[in-house]
């Protein structure tokens, strides 16, 4: 275990990771950033953003992260590529845990997203990022005028198709195999709507096409073929981690870590920003909720030492 006992702890390095620590580290705050794979996480991949603030012409995810990162570091922030596997609240001192060794702070925030589960069919990851998406209100405005495909059968996916059907020319909604899933509000709009083919009980075999997307293959059905120029793929998402549920931090029943409007967790001294909170799911709400977080993080810290 480190003896350096850090006043801020963050876990990811997505928007609102390094959001929070510009904010902490701004404000003179020891400000460590874990993060187990990529600075930047899911927003480093978009081929472009252009419903970022300050960047009326657009750019891609990749430069937009490397401004983050950039500012994070000229506050001092400490980054470590490591994965974190525990969390735990010693009162006054949160101890987080690594596959490289044990971390001590005053106060933690969690920035860990969410990852969408995947179809893991052929084309998927190919087009990625070239007609594959999974962030409707993100990627929808580039395909106006043109047909689409929202595979998936939750309440997520009937209000991406929704959303979709505003701009795009056709939007195919592919439940799947096993149809929707029951209570869904929207769905008698969703089966009513005139620019929205529903093609329950198949599945899809393939994602086809040369640079981006141009059809989409049928495993079963009475059509085999679809052309479309965009798919997006709104599957349940992969909820937070046990090792946060075991530090006793409330999440919902989709996993998603429960804030105030702070983002303050059930866990005095820990904090909650971005994805993992179920938000807006975009780099401009992820960046606001982690400065909120950092924020908070700051005013719980200063509090703290008060005291001593």
């Amino acid at each position: 275990m480190t003896e350096i006992v850090y006043d801020v702890i963050i876990l990811g390095g997505g928007p609102a990771g390094l959001t929070a620590g510009i904010y902490t580290a701004r404000q003179g705050l020891g400000t460590l950033l874990i993060e187990g794979k990529k600075l930047g996480g899911r927003a480093w991949g978009p081929h472009r953003v252009e419903n970022f603030p300050g960047f009326p012409e657009g750019l891609t995810g990749t430069k937009l992260m490397k401004r983050f990162i950039d500012q994070t570091k000229k506050f001092g922030v400490e980054f470590k590529q490591e994965t974190v596997v525990g969390l735990s609240d010693m009162g006054d001192t949160k101890l987080v845990q690594t596959r490289g060794g044990f971390y001590q702070s005053k106060a933690v925030v969690i920035t860990t997203g969410i990852q969408r589960k995947s179809m893991n069919i052929r084309g998927e990851l190919k087009f990625k990022g070239r007609g594959v998406g999974y962030c409707a209100i993100c990627d929808g405005p580039f395909y106006k005028d043109q047909p689409v495909a929202v595979v998936g059968s939750g309440k997520d996916a009937v209000e991406d198709a929704l959303r979709l059907a505003d701009t795009a020319s056709k939007v195919y909604s592919i439940p799947g195999s096993g149809g929707f899933k029951e209570g869904i509000e929207e769905l008698d709009e969703l089966t009513e709507h005139t620019k929205i083919d529903v093609l329950d009980g198949v599945d899809v075999e393939s994602i086809e096409g040369d640079q981006v997307v141009t059809h989409i293959n049928m495993k079963e059905g009475p059509v085999k073929k679809l052309n479309v120029n965009g798919v997006f793929i709104i599957l349940d998402h992969v909820g937070t981690s046990d090792i946060l549920r075991d530090s006793g931090i409330e999440t919902d029943d989709g996993g998603c870590i429960m804030v105030d409007k702070n983002q303050r967790t059930n866990v005095e001294g820990i904090y909650a920003a971005g994805d993992c909170v179920c938000g807006g799911m975009q780099i401009v709400t992820a960046a606001g909720d982690g400065g909120k977080a950092g924020l908070a993080a700051f005013r719980y810290v200063r509090a703290l030492k008060s005291k001593k």
